[in-house]
């Protein structure tokens, strides 16, 4: 027997409207007491959504794509801030009732594809840089760009204050005393997330006295293993440097892998500050220090813009930035004598 929603409405004592309210998602005006009775009820009578009928009636797939870019033959998720953000953006949109496709991008024409071959209702971009999201030409579909600096007026961007966290690691060396210091992070053009990390850090130590063109530069992905190779040869190609600002943790914990592996001691030798506070920050020894970006809000942030795009038409028009905070671990110490 098919359970329907006037079944559920019947039992819960509430009309057929507030159950379907309840099973799309749209609780605004629905005491919290009801959507539990009326999830218990659904639950406890088998009701099966018909999806593909939802998503007719209401003229929307009920679909956001996250899209994240990937090499050729590369795995999608490699990044723990790409499973962090994707993680976050599913719990928040299956509580509204929307599904999340997640799909890896390997060439920026898939992207229209993607919107268009699944009539998705919105597309969230995870890592995508702002040459890429500059470039998409995509009307009629809500587009939220994480970690974007894009003034493509078809996305919003929702982001970290990347300027202030450079600037927050840079003050902090600086206080420790350092003046030998290195920048290890992707290569990039223009001011994106990355530009804007090393334009804070390099604005700390030059107000510190600190010559800019005496900062010591490295470009390496964001990897463990390119962090740890980095880690392997950086005492041999920089002897003078006695701090490294890495933009991302687990660069910087491949750094400090790296450092073990030939004898060295972080901080004693070294001092290290990552970007991010992933969990694994916490579980080096020592504890990484890092600059840390409130993830689950800027998550939350995104969803909650695309879901208004969506469902009201009426997402910000202007990019939102989000704070960061120094997180003091065991990784930075005063320069050795």
């Amino acid at each position: 027997m098919t359970v329907k929603l006037s079944d559920i409405a019947d039992a819960a004592g509430v009309s057929v409207m507030t159950v379907s309210n309840v099973m799309n998602g749209k609780r605004a005006r629905v005491s919290d007491e009801t959507i539990a009775r009326v999830r218990e009820i659904a639950d406890r009578l088998g009701y099966v959504p018909n999806i593909p009928a939802r998503s007719l009636a209401a003229s929307r797939s009920h679909i956001i794509a996250a899209l994240v870019p990937v090499g050729e033959n590369n795995s999608l998720l490699v990044s723990p801030h790409t499973v962090a953000v994707i993680g976050g953006l599913e719990q928040h949109l299956r509580h509204r009732g929307y599904h999340v496709l997640l799909r890896g991008i390997e060439h920026e024409d898939e992207i229209g594809q993607a919107i268009r071959g699944w009539s998705l209702d919105g597309a969230i971009l995870v890592e995508f840089t702002d040459a890429e999201i500059d470039r998409i030409r995509i009307d009629g579909v809500p587009l939220v760009a994480i970690d974007s600096y894009s003034a493509n007026p078809r996305t919003i961007g929702v982001r970290t204050d990347d300027h202030r966290g450079g600037w927050t690691a840079g003050t902090r060396l600086m206080e420790a005393g350092h003046r030998r210091v290195l920048f290890a992070g992707p290569p990039y053009e223009g001011m994106g997330v990355v530009g804007q990390r090393w334009e804070g850090f390099r604005a700390a130590c030059v107000a510190a006295g600190v010559d800019a063109a005496d900062i010591a530069v490295e470009h390496v992905l964001t990897t463990f293993e390119d962090g740890r190779e980095l880690g392997l040869r950086l005492r041999r190609d920089h002897p003078d440097v006695t701090a490294v600002f890495a933009t991302a943790d687990v660069l910087a914990v491949g750094i400090m892998a790296g450092l073990a592996e030939t004898g060295h001691r972080v901080p004693d030798e070294l001092s290290i500050i990552g970007f991010d506070n992933l969990d694994v920050s916490a579980y080096t020894t020592p504890g990484l220090t890092t600059i840390a970006q409130d993830m689950p809000a800027k998550v939350a942030e995104a969803a909650r813009i695309i879901l208004d795009e969506i469902e009201k038409g009426e997402g910000p028009r202007a990019p939102v930035s989000l704070g960061v905070e120094l997180i003091e671990r065991g990784t930075v110490a005063a320069p050795r004598a």
